[in-house]
């Protein structure tokens, strides 16, 4: 039987996800075919994408539309999101530049491979009530939420508790005082996964797991205090499932993003990809668990309470760790300051509950601003 082509979009197609999305591809040429290519700063490897892929459509944010065909000029990320012809639209953009094209996709009833959870940390309820009213189809591409997705299949009664699992990054066991003087260098070595640099920083606070709750809570509707998170080093096991009499549901795996990349993309099929690792289970010497705690990591503690308290917050809190994570990357402020850099937007903030998207861009651009004059010593 021969499948049709499937036609993607990718959104962020030069960072991690964006890189080992075409790499699946490359694998299954008679399965998948670019049909737009969109990216941020990289135009170098923009352009060896476009010679290799030959996408229709090409949008580079600095330089505009690089490469089209002919009516195609101009497209706005939104507008390409939307095109007719695109099977699957695989959101792949950092931070909250991800939330209008992913509410496009969404109100055009695509596919949708989303790897941007700033997304529905920020606009949970107005994306997931769109996709629904549409029809579109909301596929995780992050490993945890993926595994959920994976675990719930076929189960008819509503799991009693999600279970996030997190690596606990390079410094789970590092005391407090010695994470003063951790470089950009040492939280980039993350280690079990190969990812971009934002995430793998967030990985490092455990804000990236923070946020992860709150996406969770609206791709499966659970309820936030129904969702725990617990540490396990080894990364074998990306999340659980528990149900009411107490079984628990658990998938395994190598640690390797192109496993869920691959799924979002075949769904409801799995295909053989030789160039993906299989879980050997004679060189699985253990798989060991550790309680996540709140107060050692604050990120994870300020990112619950927000998703908590709803309205607004939390795409304060998703906008001030994206520029928190900035300035330490650009070595302007320390490692622990970003959760207190964080924590004192959120204390700032006057929400609005039950937001517009203007209201929650209006929100997000608070939270950048109160962290970056907060970082340089200046006022409101």
């Amino acid at each position: 039987m021969v499948c049709p082509v499937k036609r993607l979009a990718i959104l962020g197609s030069t960072g991690s996800v964006g890189r080992q999305t075409l790499d699946i591809v490359r694998t299954f040429p008679d399965r998948f075919g670019v049909l737009a290519l969109a990216a941020g700063d990289n135009l170098e490897l923009l352009s060896q994408q476009v010679e290799e892929f030959k996408p229709a459509i090409v949008y580079h944010h600095r330089e505009g539309r690089i490469h089209a065909d002919e009516g195609r000029e101009g497209l706005t990320l939104e507008e390409i999101a939307r095109l007719p012809e695109a099977d699957i639209v695989v959101i792949a953009l950092s931070g909250d530049a991800g939330l209008s094209p992913t509410l496009a996709a969404a109100n055009a009833g695509k596919r949708i491979a989303l790897a941007n959870k700033e997304s529905l940390v920020a606009a949970g309820e107005i994306i997931t009530g769109e996709a629904e009213r549409r029809g579109a189809r909301i596929m995780p591409v992050d490993s945890e939420h993926s595994a959920i997705w994976q675990c719930l299949a076929g189960e008819e009664c509503e799991p009693e508790r999600l279970i996030l699992t997190a690596s606990g990054g390079p410094f789970r066991h590092v005391p407090a005082a010695e994470l003063a003087r951790v470089t950009p260098e040492q939280a980039l070595k993350h280690p079990s996964w190969r990812m971009g640099r934002k995430v793998t920083i967030d990985s490092a606070t455990l804000m990236n797991k923070g946020l992860e709750v709150i996406e969770a809570h609206w791709l499966f509707g659970m309820p936030i205090d129904r969702i725990s998170v617990i540490v396990h080093p080894e990364s074998i096991i990306h999340s659980m499932v528990e149900f009411a009499d107490g079984a628990v549901k658990a998938q395994l795996g190598y640690p390797d993003m192109r496993l869920p990349i691959q799924y979002a993309l075949t769904y409801p099929e799995r295909l053989v990809n030789p160039g993906l690792p299989k879980l050997d289970f004679r060189t699985v010497t253990r798989l060991t668990f550790e309680e996540a705690d709140p107060e050692a990591f604050p990120c994870l503690r300020l990112a619950v309470q927000a998703g908590k308290s709803g309205g607004t917050y939390p795409a304060v809190l998703s906008a001030a760790d994206e520029m928190a994570v900035a300035l330490f990357l650009g070595g302007r402020v320390g490692f622990g300051d970003i959760s207190q850099l964080v924590e004192r937007a959120l204390a700032e903030h006057r929400p609005v509950m039950r937001p517009s998207l203007d209201e929650i861009l209006a929100a997000a651009e608070f939270g950048r601003q109160r962290v970056k004059h907060a970082a340089s010593g200046d006022g409101p």
